[in-house]
């Protein structure tokens, strides 16, 4: 049976998707900024940057407030526990897979060391 994750999720993972919106978190890790401070160091346009916080505000991974007259953004990190919490399920199943990898090589070279005349 399939099992269906909320909207939430897939909101998420469509904020982290673009290295832009990673960078403007990884940005905001450090602290509150203003949308203008956040905007600065991108070679794209402050409406591009704009519409890539809109996402991010709509994954639910930043907060936009009003003081006077500018905008501050912050790092809202909880929906990312979501999305460790999913691929943490695929990093034990790799985990066990390449253990198992692993066991069959040592095994095979085990053998082949076996089948080696000895000099």
């Amino acid at each position: 049976m399939v099992k269906y994750f909320p909207k939430s999720l897939n909101r998420v993972f469509f904020a982290l998707s673009d290295p832009t919106r990673r960078a403007i978190l990884a940005q905001l890790a450090d602290g509150h900024m203003t949308i203008t401070a956040l905007a600065a160091p991108f070679s794209i346009s402050f409406v591009a940057v704009s519409k890539h916080i809109r996402v991010l505000e709509q994954a639910g991974l930043l907060k936009r407030s009003k003081q006077g007259r500018e905008y501050h953004l912050r790092l809202i990190a909880e929906p990312l526990h979501d999305a460790v919490n999913w691929l943490e399920q695929y990093e034990r199943f790799w985990t066990e897979h390449l253990d198992q990898i692993k066991a069959r090589a040592e095994q095979k070279a085990r053998e082949r060391a076996q089948r080696k005349p000895n000099p």
